[in-house]
Formats: structure tokens, C-alpha cells, sequence
């Protein structure tokens, strides 16, 4: 997932990722935050998705400490 990040974002307390927002990478998109909801209950996820299938923007955040979390252990 990280090599297919295009742009990337540092929020307050998180960051958001643009994707291109195909069906397939949606489909990635899903399982990861689906993986992620099942060991890390801390996150809060927003998926947008364009509807001409431009780009998809994930954000992830979540209360203090979730930035190093993210850098760290999923390495985004």
C-alpha cells in the first residue's frame, strides 16, 4: 500500500493518503482498514472516493500518540 500512496498529508492528530481511486485499489483500501479495525481499535478512518474513480483519500487518525503510531508501526 505505501509504494501506491501519491500524496500525503499530516493532519492534527493523523495523516491522510491519495490513491487513485480505482475499484481494485478500493477493494485494498477496505481489507486494510477491515485488518487495521481488528488489532487497533484507536484509529478513526475516513474514506472519500471520487465519484469519477479519480482518487480515493484515506485519512487516519485518532487521539495523542497515533502520528508516531503510524509512522512507526505501520511505517506510512
Amino acid at each position: 500500500m505505501k509504494s501506491k500512496i501519491l500524496t500525503k498529508k499530516e493532519l492534527k492528530n493523523g495523516y491522510a493518503y491519495k490513491f487513485v481511486g480505482t475499484d481494485k485499489k478500493l477493494d485494498e483500501l477496505a481489507e486494510f482498514i477491515k485488518a487495521e479495525r481488528a488489532c487497533c481499535g484507536f484509529f478513526i478512518f475516513h474514506l472519500s472516493i471520487s465519484g469519477d474513480k479519480s482518487t480515493a483519500l484515506l485519512e487516519i487518525s485518532g487521539q495523542k500518540g497515533v502520528k508516531d503510531f503510524i509512522k512507526t508501526e505501520l511505517e506510512l
